[in-house]
């Protein structure tokens, strides 16, 4: 049987130096990938040189317009099948695989599960025993990578992924689910792939036998009422645009709009009750009814 071609898909801008350490660690897995396509969103600070001094075949695809990350992972997931790939293996460049066995365990647990696409578990790259993200399992948020293992089938998490840290989406799945939406163009990309996976019925999972290390991302969710309920809140002004105009976009499509009503409940009562800013809730108001109208313009 002929061994199945797998596409390293990585995007990045003006990280030249991280970039480098994240390639240096795909090509040494066990099982490297066939090919590596990297987007590069800043080529006025080009990384060329970065990808031209990874040991595997490599498409350098320069963009001239800052795609982010949703239009450079269109992009780079696009090219990857038109070269001819079974699998996309899909990476950020401030992240890297957390051993040099991520991708062959990937294939070995996406094959004996059957799964259309399949994730590692993302911690954090200074301390690998917690999450980079806060995970929620039902009422309760998960920060430890412990906490994540259960009774039963222990280190698999069905129908949880983080995309675009070390996901491994198979050729067929993305035939059905399509790539990132490029007027997202960042923050929420993730989630709405998310949500067409999900709609699709296609299988996949978080398996906790690999890992992806990744910059902690827990300070921009903040706890309210000791801890039950979280609200995402950046520090940072682009983010927090484009973070709340994608979401009222998302919570406009199916499968997601039941929890609308929920949304604003929440982060009403953090902006209203715990962070006492009437204003920023209004912001997040006119950013969530812009999504909701398809309104995509940049700030």
């Amino acid at each position: 049987m002929t061994a199945p071609t797998v596409i390293a898909v990585v995007v990045t801008r003006h990280r030249r130096d991280l970039l480098a350490k994240s390639l240096a660690v795909i090509a040494e897995q066990t099982r490297p990938p066939d090919h590596l396509v990297v987007v590069d969103n800043g080529p006025d600070d080009p990384a060329r040189e970065a990808v031209a001094d990874c040991r595997i075949p490599s498409t350098y695809l320069p963009s001239q317009r800052n795609l982010g990350g949703a239009g450079g992972f269109a992009l780079g997931m696009l090219h990857a099948l038109a070269l001819g790939a079974d699998w996309v293996w899909c990476a950020d460049d401030d992240g890297c695989p957390a051993d040099v066995a991520v991708l062959p365990t990937l294939l070995d647990v996406a094959r004996t599960r059957g799964l259309a696409i399949v994730s590692p578990v993302v911690v954090n790259i200074n301390d690998p025993d917690l999450l980079a993200f806060p995970l929620r399992r039902g009422l309760t948020w998960k920060r430890r990578r412990e906490e994540l293992q259960g009774p039963g089938d222990a280190d698999f998490l069905p129908g949880i992924a983080s995309f675009f840290n070390g996901a491994l989406f198979s050729a067929a799945a993305l035939d059905v689910v399509g790539v990132p939406d490029y007027r997202l163009f960042f923050r929420g990309d993730e989630v709405e792939i998310h949500r067409r996976v999900v709609r699709s019925g296609l299988p996949f999972g978080t398996t906790l036998r690999a890992a992806y290390a990744h910059p902690d991302g827990s300070a921009e969710f903040k706890p309210m009422l000791r801890g039950r309920f979280h609200a995402q809140d950046p520090s940072d002004e682009t983010k927090r645009y484009f973070t709340y105009r994608n979401r009222g976009y998302l919570l406009s499509q199916p499968g997601m709009r039941r929890i609308g009503m929920l949304e604003v409940f929440r982060f009403g009562l953090y902006f209203l009750g715990t962070k006492r800013d009437p204003r920023a809730f209004a912001q997040w108001l006119r950013l969530v009814r812009q999504g909701r109208a398809e309104r995509f313009y940049r700030p």
